[in-house]
């Protein structure tokens, strides 16, 4: 329920002082002792001592006079009013029970111009049965999933075609953005962007599970687009762990997995969003230096309902052949209240009772470097075409 005025806030009093108190809310889970972040909403000792005080006297509500303006939102959105909203044209049914194949739907952009995106926002319109929403962008030179039908739902195992079942589940096309359970929109500084060139197709991505409720979801996403051509483009990019080296035995309170990668060009960390599953229970970002001495860049006790981004507060050049690392945690013990399954062996997999270990982070790059071409490291020469 909303909190947004006196009359709805009041009874809520006192668990909102013991909350804040204990430090659970609002949700943060950085370690204060690496790094600074520009959407840290923490609370300060005088602020939590104001809220304490305020339940303590039974909440007065004070001098109408003092009282702030009203907060304005946007009917319906998290970020200003979209300039731009693509909704999946066909909905999906979701069965009240069982296992439910990841979903796509195709969605043509219709742009006829390249297009920079400064804020985006996914709004599930059946949020209860969303376990993550991944929105990528196919540029109209990608072969990913041609052949896949457009605008209506499918799953890998409905196409008929063993390449495009087996495209569904891999791809180079970068990330719009993310959704998760707790999750923000994305907001990129001035002069940065994601791009989505003319003529785009949109691609959602959907892992939905069952409640014991049937329902339906027709999803969509809200765009704000920069006044102007951006000088940087924002590239999501993932360490993600071989999924062949889990099984997380049963029983296990603390199992440590770990993936490293090399930046293969100059970047600009811009910001990082751990995904596990519900045994996740710690993440760390590290840099490793040239003398193996390791530098941690962001460590957070994992909340699987609240998946939270953390972006610096100030972006970092970093250069090429910079080392970094994921490590992640899982208890898979009968301590994790949220475990579904002490007693057995975890293995990875696409369902919330599987697991995963994946450390997205956006960087930003020169507006001309598509992701292709990021990866394309300095001392290897590009590849040349073919002449007729």
């Amino acid at each position: 329920m909303p909190l947004v005025n006196y009359q709805q806030t009041r009874r809520w009093a006192d668990a909102i002082s013991k909350k804040v108190r204990a430090k659970e809310m609002p949700p943060w889970f950085a370690d204060p002792a690496y790094r600074s972040f520009s959407d840290d909403p923490s609370l300060t000792a005088r602020q939590i001592a104001t809220l304490s005080a305020w339940a303590d006297a039974h909440a007065p509500v004070g001098d109408p006079r003092d009282a702030p303006p009203p907060p304005h939102w946007t009917p319906g959105w998290n970020i200003p009013n979209p300039d731009f909203v693509l909704e999946m044209p066909k909905p999906v049914s979701i069965p009240a029970r069982g296992d439910v194949e990841y979903t796509y739907e195709i969605v043509p952009t219709g742009f006829s111009q390249d297009k920079w995106v400064q804020m985006s926002e996914v709004r599930p319109s059946s949020r209860a049965h969303v376990h993550h929403a991944v929105v990528y962008i196919r540029p109209p030179d990608s072969e990913w999933l041609r052949g896949a039908p457009s605008g209506v739902p499918f799953t890998a195992s409905s196409l008929h075609d063993e390449k495009l079942g087996h495209q569904a589940h891999s791809t180079t096309s970068d990330m719009l953005l993310v959704y998760a359970p707790g999750s923000s929109p994305d907001h990129w500084p001035e002069g940065m962007a994601k791009f989505v060139p003319a003529h785009s197709d949109l691609v959602f991505q959907m892992h939905y599970t069952t409640n014991g409720h049937a329902a339906r979801d027709q999803t969509r996403v809200g765009m704000v687009f920069a006044r102007q051509p951006a000088k940087q483009r924002v590239l999501t990019l993932q360490l993600a762990y071989d999924q062949h080296a889990i099984p997380i035995p049963a029983g296990a309170e603390n199992y440590r997995v770990e993936v490293r990668g090399t930046l293969p060009n100059d970047a600009t960390l811009l910001s990082f969003f751990p995904h596990m599953h519900l045994r996740g229970r710690r993440f760390e970002y590290n840099i490793i230096n040239p003398d193996r001495s390791i530098e941690t860049l962001l460590r957070v006790n994992y909340d699987f309902y609240w998946q939270l981004s953390y972006r610096l507060a100030s972006p970092r050049l970093l250069k090429a052949g910079t080392e970094l690392e994921a490590v992640a945690w899982y208890d898979n013990s009968r301590n994790n209240r949220h475990n579904p399954d002490p007693e057995s062996a975890v293995a990875w997999g696409d369902q919330t009772y599987n697991e995963m270990m994946v450390g997205f982070f956006d960087v930003a790059v020169p507006a001309s470097v598509d992701k292709w071409r990021f990866f394309i490291r300095q001392n290897h020469p590009e590849p040349q075409a073919n002449t007729p």
